[in-house]
């Protein structure tokens, strides 16, 4: 209210220009500084559900003012001393009004609780987007959007975004993920889940489907109910899709309640909880099925030959990518000795489990790399000994890849490796490509080590990257 009286009395000619030329605006609209300013315990409403109807609610405000405005907490407003709002779906809702008087104006909110969901009033864009509408009698079928780089993804639950991991495209080929089929229906709101015998399980939460915990998220047989239905309910401003008899969409975590992230008629984006891990938050990303993304076509990048160097402290034209790995540069030097004598270096360490199988270090540029001219990568690289090599490959590989695949560029990629024999010293390594200076696709660099495709951990140092 402050505010406002300072505006009156450092613009009151211009403020009484405005009341004498529009006339829409009267004076008691404004604050009165005569008169105290309302709390919000001065604002006071009813709330009376109908009684043909307890999902449409009557609410009345009780307040003295001149201006009543309410937000329904069902996406729905408006003005006045009386309005209804529908409520189709059960949950918890808050309803805001905000009186204006003479002195100013107030807010109060209240919980409005609908206790079941009325079917009949299951109408709107939200219904019509995830089933199809009224116009699908055998509602919409949607699977995991598998082409799609964070199709599953995890991170902190009370954030935005799956921080810690996303999925790369098709990287849950072999998991009997893809196959699943999750239909919602408007009919008697049922949800059918077909899983073609095989469900993918979160193994911390492995026992809620006949299965084991594990450590490792694996796939297990499993025959879905067929009793299942499915509802809509809100708190605040979030949005949620519930399940029931023990329900989810695709992959397991021992919920049935899923927040939608993004609804639209070809993207069903949800966030979910995970049983056994309270801080953990799960992301899963679908389309109908048989959708196919549209491919907008991409210019290629211009054809250059390689400048590019990195000393892994202050020197270097190089922006490196971490992908899950633990990289750090400046590091200090394990052997500063020759061939090495650097005091910094690079830090690259392999991490443990499933999700980091294929961590790595890479670059993207500006530009296709002219292999005619520039086909040859330099890299000093020292392995530990304490390494345990039983279980970890001592192999450093670069990779020439193109961006412009997405998720799909290692299905092009042209790599050299090295296998390493020799420990606890500096190498210095070189990879040829001389052998692909006819392809000019490749704009992005992946270094490598320790191998791929196992969970297994290692420790590696890197030094004086030359690609020119």
């Amino acid at each position: 209210m402050k505010t406002n009286n300072i505006f009156i009395k450092s613009f009151p000619y211009l403020l009484m220009g405005l009341i004498l030329i529009t006339g829409a605006c009267k004076r008691t609209e404004f604050p009165d500084e005569g008169m105290a300013a309302p709390v919000a315990a001065d604002v006071k409403f009813s709330a009376t559900p109908k009684s043909a109807n307890a999902n449409i609610i009557d609410f009345k405000n009780e307040s003295e003012g001149f201006k009543a405005i309410w937000d329904l907490g069902n996406g729905a407003s408006g003005e006045g001393s009386t309005i209804s709002g529908s409520y189709p779906e059960a949950g918890t809702y808050t309803v805001k009004l905000t009186i204006f008087t003479k002195g100013g104006y107030a807010t109060t909110t209240k919980q409005v609780i609908i206790a079941q969901t009325n079917t009949s009033m299951l109408t709107g864009p939200d219904y019509d987007l995830l089933t199809g509408g009224a116009v699908s009698a055998a509602g919409k079928t949607w699977v995991v959007d598998k082409e799609k780089s964070g199709h599953l993804g995890v991170g902190p639950i009370g954030s935005g975004s799956a921080e810690w991991y996303n999925a790369d495209p098709n990287e849950k080929a072999t998991a009997g993920f893809y196959d699943d089929e999750m239909t919602f229906n408007t009919n008697g709101l049922k949800y059918t889940y077909k899983n073609n015998g095989t469900t993918f399980v979160n193994g911390a939460n492995g026992a809620g489907l006949g299965g084991t915990v594990q450590a490792n998220d694996f796939t297990v047989n499993f025959t879905p109910p067929t009793n299942m239905t499915w509802n809509f309910s809100q708190t605040g401003s979030q949005r949620f899709i519930n399940i029931s008899n023990n329900g989810f969409l695709a992959y397991y975590t021992g919920v049935s309640k899923f927040e939608i992230i993004t609804l639209t008629e070809n993207e069903l984006y949800v966030k979910f909880a995970d049983r056994a891990n309270a801080g953990n938050a799960w992301w899963v990303r679908m389309v109908p099925k048989g959708y196919v993304h549209p491919v907008i076509p991409v210019e290629p990048k211009p054809l250059r030959a390689a400048s590019l160097n990195d000393d892994f402290d202050a020197n270097g034209n190089v922006t490196w990518l971490a992908e899950n790995i633990n990289y750090k540069r400046a590091y200090d030097n394990p052997a500063p000795v020759p061939i090495n004598a650097s005091a910094k270096v690079g830090f690259y360490a392999k991490m443990d489990g499933d999700n980091f199988q294929y961590g790595n270090l890479q670059t993207t540029l500006n530009h296709r790399f002219d292999l005619t001219t520039k086909n040859k990568i330099k890299l000093k690289v020292f392995i530990p000994g304490y390494n345990d090599f039983t279980k970890v490959n001592p192999k450093v590989a670069i990779k020439l890849q193109n961006s412009l695949l997405g998720g799909n560029s290692w299905t092009t990629q042209r790599e050299v490796a090295h296998v390493i024999t020799e420990f606890n010293k500096w190498i210095e390594l070189e990879f040829d490509f001389s052998a692909f200076a006819a392809d000019d696709v490749y704009d992005k660099i992946v270094v490598q080590l320790g191998g791929e495709g196992h969970p297994f951990p290692g420790i590696f140092y890197i030094d004086d990257f030359e690609f020119k």
